[in-house]
């Protein structure tokens, strides 16, 4: 592993962003545009368990890395409302690659808006940043003698790390007065750890990049580690990131980011479903007389119909959750309450419920055997949605624990 030590010396003038003109509708535009190619290399993306080279590069040019990266760092800067478009986009196209995007490139917001700017100024570098992220401590942190840590460990699912310039991780640090260990978020640089060929094998999502990233006896240097965990983050008395670029959106509060990435996963997968269903819709007929094309069939129209709104709402009300977290954002510090996040993810709760009911009810059991074999559209979906509801910011966090406490908290209850 290398060592991370020296300091870069501080730009004299910031970068620009490759297109300095390029707008946010252009941007999700592109996502559009891109989308419906992606449909037809799913089974190849499963195959290799991560999107293509190309599709990587394709991505790079189209700025969607950059999205939430500072502008003075050399990213557009446009904010969480393009940044869901874009992945609930590039998801209705292919759910592993919007997945695998989407968590590679979310976590800009967490180191613009957490860290110093020494760090940001390092990790940034010209804006190309792609970081997955767990929550999970799957190793530990060390004193080194420089000053800095020594990680040691394996964090398992870190979605987006084929392409990736950095991982956050947490793991186990001893504290100063000594005790229990406690987590600690660090971020390593590539250099710093290995992707393990662990990927594929589950129901679902086998294209994400969910690999494994190991480290051995990585270096780190002091300021590239924070004594807290990122769901435990209080954004109340301010921000790094506030502070540096101005921008309220880079002094929000971070798990209620988190889920509402899950939201804008879950309707670019539902959507997807609907796109599938749409054509069947127009392509097959009825199993039993009147033989007529299913759209004609008052049966069909109902399920398509009704799964329809379903999406619909989901969509709406995850782009409302975006309005209510910008709008808490420009409201101050003092307005990122424990209470507003928890509401936001309660939000998030209903959306992901929503989808699922309209692919699980309406969608995939009214499809027909013959469009649920290995590889058509639809069975790949279903097992992505599947997947999906498992992960355990789903399916323990957004299920249980955020309505829960939302509750304790409306009501003073510790």
């Amino acid at each position: 592993m290398g060592v991370v030590t020296s300091i870069p010396e501080r730009r004299l003038s910031p970068p620009s962003p490759p297109e300095p003109g390029l707008t946010p509708e252009e941007m999700v535009a592109r996502a559009e545009a891109i989308a419906p190619s992606l449909v037809e290399r799913q089974a190849e993306t499963e195959r290799r368990t991560f999107y293509g080279e190309d599709v990587h590069e394709e991505f790079t040019r189209a700025g969607f890395y950059r999205i939430l990266v500072p502008r003075r760092y050399g990213g557009y800067e446009f904010g969480i409302d393009t940044f869901m478009r874009v992945t609930m986009a590039l998801t209705r196209g292919c759910p592993s690659t919007g997945w695998m995007y989407c968590l590679g490139a979310a976590h800009a917001l967490a180191v613009a808006t957490l860290f110093e700017e020494r760090v940001q100024e390092e990790v940034f570098g010209d804006g190309h940043f792609i970081c997955p992220a767990t929550v999970m401590p799957g190793g530990t942190a060390e004193p080194a003698d420089d000053g800095g840590w020594v990680l040691n460990g394996t964090w398992g699912y870190c979605s987006g790390s084929p392409y990736a310039t950095h991982f956050i991780g947490h793991a186990m640090i001893a504290p100063d007065g000594g005790g229990e260990p406690e987590p600690a978020m660090f971020i390593a640089p590539r250099s710093e750890w290995t992707r393990l060929d662990d990927w594929g094998r589950a129901l679902g999502l086998k294209g994400s990049g969910s690999h494994s990233i190991r480290i051995e006896n990585g270096r780190i240097p002091a300021h590239f580690l924070m004594r807290t965990h990122m769901s435990q983050v209080s954004v109340t008395e301010g921000t790094p990131g506030r502070a540096l670029h101005g921008n309220p959106e880079y002094g929000g509060g971070q798990l209620s980011f988190m889920v509402m990435e899950d939201a804008a996963l879950a309707v670019g997968i539902a959507r997807g479903a609907l796109d599938a269903y749409e054509d069947l819709m127009r392509s097959r007929t009825t199993p039993f007389p009147p033989i007529v094309p299913r759209s004609e069939d008052p049966d069909y129209q109902l399920r398509y119909g009704k799964a329809a709104g379903m999406i619909a709402t989901a969509e709406a009300a995850t782009l409302d959750a975006v309005r209510q977290w910008r709008e808490t954002c420009a409201r101050g510090p003092a307005a990122v309450t424990r209470e507003q996040e928890l509401r936001i993810a309660g939000i998030c709760s209903e959306v992901v419920d929503l989808c699922w009911r309209a692919v699980e009810r309406h969608l995939y059991p009214t499809a027909g055997s013959s469009a649920v074999r290995n590889g058509e559209r639809m069975e790949r979906i279903w097992r992505d949605m599947s997947m999906f509801v498992t992960h355990a910011g789903v399916s323990t966090f957004l299920a249980t624990i955020a309505p829960r406490d939302l509750a304790r908290v409306r009501f003073g209850v510790e």
